[in-house]
């Protein structure tokens, strides 16, 4: 599972940099993106579930979420 590290970062950064590294996945596999905010998260939650990607996310501290997109 690739993962990639958004703390800090806003958007659209976290999700151009998810559409890239889910370009060179094959179907079942994943990616994990962090972020410590949560209008990325909800950005990136709302963008690949639109596209049909399986997407589970979250927040394993306050504040930080983990979301996990599988390509289907």
């Amino acid at each position: 599972m690739i993962t990639i590290d958004c703390l800090g970062e806003m958007c659209p950064i976290p999700v151009l940099k998810t559409k890239k590294a889910l370009k060179s996945l094959s179907k079942h596999d994943s990616v994990k993106v962090i972020t410590d905010h949560n209008c990325v998260a909800q950005s990136i939650i709302s963008h690949f579930d639109k596209r049909g990607f399986s997407v589970q996310p979250e927040e394993v501290m306050n504040g930080v979420w983990e979301i996990i997109i599988t390509v289907v």
